[in-house]
């Protein structure tokens, strides 16, 4: 569809935009000009588009610091059906996303044998 943007970059297979809902200032949207949910259904094409478009729209905001986030489905906070990227500038601790200290990454110490299980599963699918 056609909806009214701030367009901050296009490729014939990319569009990067201001969002409309920013955390930080430069907050901007890069999305496939293809309709998918999730990576999963993107062709190749579009997504190799996109890594360079990401890298574009990072140095145009001016942050040397950035993340750069994408979900995929209701559990992973997907709130829209189209596969779309945040690159969102952190030029301060308030700005952008913000993770406090006692927010730490749920990480576990694995055990290696299942480590190995995973693995094998993985390259079964790919």
């Amino acid at each position: 569809g056609t909806i009214p943007c701030f367009k901050v970059y296009e490729t014939e297979h990319s569009l990067a935009f201001l969002d409309i809902s920013p955390v930080s200032e430069g907050h901007t949207q890069v999305i496939p000009k293809y309709h998918a949910k999730t990576l999963l259904e993107m062709p190749d094409e579009y997504l190799a588009d996109i890594g360079p478009v990401l890298k574009k729209v990072a140095a145009a905001t001016g942050a040397e610091q950035y993340n750069v986030l994408q979900n995929n489905g209701k559990l992973a906070f997907q709130h829209v059906d189209h596969v779309h990227f945040h690159v969102i500038p952190k030029t301060t601790a308030q700005d952008g996303l913000v993770i406090t200290a006692d927010a730490n990454w749920p990480a576990r110490q694995a055990d290696k044998e299942i480590l190995a299980a995973t693995l094998e599963k993985m390259k079964g699918r790919l």
